[in-house]
């Protein structure tokens, strides 16, 4: 008697970060995931660019999650500002972010925001980062200290790269923003994320 193969098990796919702005996006895409917290240093190398830093550490992120899931696809994803050729980081209290949004007004800001996708027992392992130009109110342009003060007051953005956050408050700061992938400045460029995804073996419309 012919018995019939069943399908192959559809591997578990799973984001390798704690935000919960990244776990909304991936929402979006209306396919189960879990999170797990990646638990990576993330501390730039001498010398690194921004660029070259969210790159290796959204595949960091990506890769040390795998190790403790092997079949399951994951998701590893970083951002990071870039003010002439350095690094912002997240601000972590109210006077850095301050300091921060003093120094990019009237300024572009690159963002610079990757994606990983690790699959281990696929031998599976893509990389892409998007990049966003953003250009900052001008202090003659009614970004002053009284402006900034009101603004994080309103929405302490200290946990985003930059001090802004673009999908809330934040868009009030800004005067230009330039992309191809529109998710990435909130933190999950979710056009390369699905190409990777397709890649990695993952059905997707």
């Amino acid at each position: 008697m012919h018995v019939p193969q069943q399908a192959p098990a559809r591997r578990p796919l799973i984001l390798g970060s704690t935000s919960v702005y990244r776990r909304a996006l991936l929402e979006r895409l209306q396919i189960p995931f879990e999170v797990a917290a990646p638990e990576v240093d993330e501390s730039p190398l001498p010398g690194e660019t921004p660029a070259r830093l969210a790159a290796r550490l959204a595949l960091a992120k990506a890769q040390a999650v795998a190790q403790r899931h092997p079949r399951a696809i994951v998701i590893g994803s970083d951002q990071v500002a870039d003010l002439h050729g350095e690094s912002l980081g997240k601000p972590g209290t109210h006077e850095r972010a301050r300091a921060q949004l003093q120094r990019m007004r009237g300024q572009w800001v690159h963002f610079h925001t990757a994606v990983a996708v690790v699959c281990i027992e696929a031998d599976f392992a893509q990389t892409e980062c998007a990049e966003v130009r953003v250009r900052f109110r001008t202090q003659a342009d009614g970004l002053d200290d009284e402006a900034i003060e009101r603004y994080l007051a309103a929405e302490p953005a200290y946990d985003c790269a930059g001090s802004a956050r673009s999908e809330g408050l934040g868009i009030a700061l800004l005067d230009c923003i330039e992309s191809d992938d529109p998710t990435a400045l909130v933190g999950l460029p979710l056009i390369r994320t699905c190409r990777l995804l397709r890649a990695a073996g993952l059905q997707l419309p």
